[in-house]
């Protein structure tokens, strides 16, 4: 059995509840685990699901933003200084990659005693082609570039992802707008699709609002779970077509094909 374990489902600066931020974890027939996100929170959804640092040898990462990308800096130097932890792989598109290091994870992680760090002093990097896909225990995730933040002058790297597990397509959006027109491929050839979605009573433009979601045709809704909300009264997503709101800790099984 592969499962999906949402450690959180809640947008970034979810506050005052039981939910963490929205980062998943693949686990294997072998108890093999991949983090999808690793974000401020994840010392503590962590532990909530039962699980700590020295379970993490494998993390992707989508964009920068610190609900993504916040917990590095605590798995970088718990798993140093645990002899018995081996370097986290590290899964990123390239121009996410070239900013990881210089632009958020070098202020904490670049001094220590009697040396100078690198990125190559935590992680063992995989930088991943434009679009192009990396390989985990013989799944391939299937990097899709979304748009998440354009600020007019340039659009931020961000990636969800698509990938097969048991003979079921998954659409994973992580943060982003609505992309129905360039990625349409992706919602019609999913059998699950888990996406970004914000119940904000004053929206941002940078994720997938739910009242725009609503308006997606009912073959869609019918295969999709939202994730990524405020801590607000949520609405009636199965009556509004929808799967539902995935709730933290929520765990989606897929039997492994022999």
């Amino acid at each position: 059995m592969i499962k999906l374990i949402f450690l959180g489902s809640g947008s970034a600066f979810t506050v005052g509840t039981d939910n963490f931020q929205s980062n998943i974890l693949v686990v294997n027939e072998q108890n093999q685990k991949l983090l999808i996100d690793c974000g401020t929170d994840i010392r503590f959804s962590l532990h909530k699901a039962g699980f700590s640092y020295a379970d993490i040898t494998d993390i992707y990462i989508s964009h920068l933003h610190a609900d993504h990308v916040g917990g590095l800096e605590y798995i970088a130097f718990t798993t140093l200084f645990d002899p018995n932890c081996k370097k986290p792989k590290l899964y990123t598109s390239k121009d996410v990659a070239s900013d990881l290091w210089d632009r958020t994870l070098s202020g904490g992680l670049r001094f220590l005693t009697s040396d100078i760090a690198n990125m190559d002093t935590f992680f063992e990097q995989e930088r991943l082609q434009y679009e192009g896909y990396f390989s985990w225990q013989d799944i391939q995730f299937n990097l899709v570039k979304v748009t998440h933040v354009d600020s007019g002058y340039y659009i931020m790297p961000s990636y969800g992802l698509f990938f097969q597990l048991a003979g079921v397509n998954i659409y994973i959006s992580t943060d982003t707008q609505l992309c129905l027109n360039t990625n349409k491929k992706f919602y019609e050839q999913a059998d699950i699709i888990f996406h970004d979605c914000e119940t904000s009573l004053y929206p941002s433009p940078v994720h997938a609002s739910y009242q725009q979601l609503t308006t997606l045709p009912a073959t869609i809704k019918s295969k999709m779970w939202l994730y990524g909300y405020q801590p607000v009264s949520l609405p009636d997503a199965e009556k509004d077509g929808f799967l539902g709101f995935v709730k933290r800790g929520q765990i989606f099984e897929f039997p492994a094909i022999n």
